[in-house]
């Protein structure tokens, strides 16, 4: 990965509005904590392979970058971003912390990401 190009990701952006694509947004407030720390509360989702149409978006910040998706009925939005990488046509954004961690991963590709054996059936 490479840090964030702003108007590379917005290019991205801007080409796929209205159309489906899919979605990988996975976050951690510091599951590395819990190691140093067992007192810390760690949290964290994971969301993968869901279909999106978004109006508009937007990509925006000084460092750490933001996200912001504007769906029909809501938004879709992320922070912490720092590096990005595109893989084909699917654009991969995401969010390291000082010590290079993974805080937050933001992904949208115009095909399904690839079933992972850590996904529970």
């Amino acid at each position: 990965m490479q840090a964030l190009d702003l108007t590379a990701v917005q290019d991205y952006i801007d080409k796929y509005a209205n159309t489906p694509l899919y979605v990988h947004v996975e976050t951690t407030n510091g599951a590395y904590a819990t190691h140093q720390d067992p007192t810390f509360h760690s949290a964290g989702m994971f969301f993968r392979n869901a279909e999106i149409i978004y109006e508009r978006g937007l990509i925006t910040g000084n460092g750490p970058y933001r996200i912001g998706l504007k769906l029909a009925h809501g938004w879709l939005y992320g922070e912490g971003l720092t590096d990005y990488e595109f893989a084909g046509d699917q654009l991969l954004i995401a969010g390291h912390d000082i010590e290079g961690r993974l805080a937050i991963a933001f992904e949208l590709s115009p095909t399904p990401f690839a079933q992972g054996a850590e996904e529970v059936e």
